[in-house]
Parts: structure tokens; sequence; C-alpha cells
């Protein structure tokens, strides 16, 4: 198993979907190892469809504060986690002259989906199954019996 990194930091555009969703889900598999935190280029209020896609699986992300880069009080992180171009830039240029990995993961954005009420949550249950997938895959949780 891959080694886990001590911090990961997911970014979008505006922290009230992808990178929100994302955060809370690492934590759920592993927050007890892993500081994890969520910003945007931008930020604005979390999106109610995520709140309800992510309450399917237990997970609350109600409560969450958006933020921007510009409000990180530490930008110490091992993994800038980037969902959109726009951070990817952002995450380049936070990381510029620290050693932190970068990766990028473009992802689906939803609020681009038109239709009925149940096609419009489709389409978030696609970015979380999505982002659950990826996220168990790039930091799988360790075998029963394990430390």
């Amino acid at each position: 198993m891959a080694r886990l990194p001590g911090s990961v930091l997911f970014a979008c555009n505006y922290n009230s979907i992808r990178s929100p969703m994302a955060a809370a889900m690492l934590r759920r598999l592993h927050g007890r190892r892993v500081f994890v935190d969520s910003v945007g280029v931008r930020a604005e209020a979390v999106d109610p469809f995520a709140v309800i896609v992510m309450s399917e699986i237990g997970i609350d992300i109600g409560g969450h504060v958006a933020k921007t880069f510009d409000d990180l009080e530490d930008t110490s992180f091992d993994l800038v986690i980037s969902l959109t171009p726009e951070a990817q830039h952002r995450a380049v240029e936070l990381t510029r002259t620290m050693a932190c990995e970068v990766e990028f993961w473009p992802s689906f954005d939803p609020t681009a989906v038109e239709g009925s009420r149940l096609e419009i949550i489709a389409a978030y249950h696609l970015l979380r199954d999505s982002l659950w997938h990826r996220i168990r895959e790039r930091f799988p949780a360790e075998p029963a019996g394990q430390v």
C-alpha cells in the first residue's frame, strides 16, 4: 500500500460542490490519519444538491463554510488535488516554492446539467460516485489487522 500523505488539500472553482465533497469523503476514509481541507478559487455557499447526495451516504457537508486559497492559514500541504483547470492553475502557483505534490483530477460539473430535479440529482450522484471511486483508489484503506 502506498504511504498516505499527512495532509491533503482539495481545490475547485467555488468550494461549494466538488472540493467539499472530496474532502469529506477522504475524511471519512482516513480522517484520523490525514489532515484534509478544501478551497476554491472563489467561495460560494455549499450547494444544496451536494448536501443531499452526500447525506445519502451518511456524510454531512451542510455546515461547510467555503473559503478561497487566500483564506488558507497554513499552506504546508503534502498534496494538493485540483478538480478544475482554474483550480489547477492556482494550485501550481501556490506550490511553486513548496515541496508539495499537485495532482489534477478533472471532475464533472453537475451544475452544467439542465432538466428535471431527478436528472440534476443524477448528475450529482455521478460526480459523488466518481470522486468516491477515485479517492478509494488513490488512498486505499488498509487491510484489516494492519496498522
